[in-house]
């Protein structure tokens, strides 16, 4: 199954930028059978472009922005060929927990195993994860552990939209009981490695349709986690949508946690605030998407015009 990604990333500045510098890098498509990435730019005008680098599949630019510059808009374009994640068995031997032991000492899994940046534990984790009833063993084997917490984590948190910001720790989900895709990857993790079992963050998309009844929202960037399971290697659980991760997962980068694996990032010099807006379009397909207009001048860009009225002038005065 090949799938055609188109990704739109828009910074908007709210001050004039006296002097700055953005460099932005696209993750290249990891562990795909076949792989096309191309990369095409849009910006403002008055933006000057000094600096491009093209190596290894990276896309690197750097902007010199204006003094007035007001927005920048980049679009990336890749297609993915996923195949199909093989069968996994009911249940694993008990013996199982020998065996993963064994790989966690030959293998180089510790950095999955320790606390991270978003995913440490804590007594807010504790608790929840005595109230799911996954704080132990309890005489199961591994892949069935890993899946009472990823079903118990779906039943217990509301998928609520922005109720939660890229950098939010995982307390505002556990207090509040709800959030988005990242902050129950994020607590699955920390679940998962105190049970001594390897597990890593998985950024990407999820393609839907209307057969699916995703709680994840379309047209943006997904987050599920991969559990190292022995016979099986890393096997992916999406725990927003109460799934094992198949071909409708489409894999751009794996780390640690979200500070490993963000799918912009960047560094600005100046005085300047910054908004950031992200779109995503998944659908089958056999070649790149053609171009699309629509698809980059939509009307949710004018939000981030609302609270500045000379912006929202001089955005006008271009249209």
């Amino acid at each position: 199954m090949f799938y055609a990604i188109r990704h739109l990333t828009r910074y908007r500045y709210n001050r004039p930028v006296w002097q700055s510098m953005m460099e932005v890098r696209m993750h290249p498509l990891s562990e795909v059978t076949q792989r096309c990435f191309t990369f095409r730019l849009q910006v403002n005008p008055r933006a000057r472009i000094f600096t491009y680098q093209d190596h290894l599949g990276n896309q690197v630019h750097h902007f010199d922005l204006p003094q007035h510059h007001r927005e920048l808009s980049i679009v990336a374009d890749s297609l993915v060929n996923i195949e199909p994640p093989s069968p996994l068995p009911a249940v694993l031997p008990f013996d199982s927990w020998n065996i993963l032991e064994q790989q966690i000492n030959d293998g180089d899994h510790w950095p999955m195993l320790l606390p991270s940046h978003y995913a440490s534990w804590s007594a807010q984790l504790d608790d929840l994860a005595r109230e799911l009833g996954v704080d132990r063993v309890n005489d199961r084997d591994p892949l069935t552990l890993v899946q009472d917490v990823s079903v118990g984590i779906n039943r217990a948190f509301a998928y609520v939209r922005k109720s939660t910001a890229v950098n939010s720790p995982i307390e505002a989900s556990l207090t509040s009981r709800q959030g988005v895709c990242q902050d129950f990857a994020h607590i699955m993790i920390a679940m998962v490695r105190r049970l001594r079992i390897p597990c890593r963050y998985v950024s990407g998309y999820l393609y839907h349709s209307d057969q699916n009844k995703d709680r994840s929202a379309d047209g943006a960037t997904h987050a599920w986690v991969e559990a190292l399971l022995p016979g099986f290697g890393w096997v992916g659980f999406d725990p927003t949508n109460n799934l094992l991760a198949g071909s409708r997962h489409i894999r751009t980068a794996v780390g640690r946690d979200y500070a490993d694996v963000p799918p912009t990032l960047g560094t600005m010099k100046g005085r300047a605030e910054t908004e950031l807006q992200v779109r995503v379009r998944v659908i089958p397909s056999q070649t790149l998407l053609p171009p699309d207009d629509d698809f980059a001048a939509d009307e949710e860009w004018s939000l981030f015009l609302e609270d500045d009225p000379e912006a929202q002038q001089e955005y006008d005065a271009q249209q």
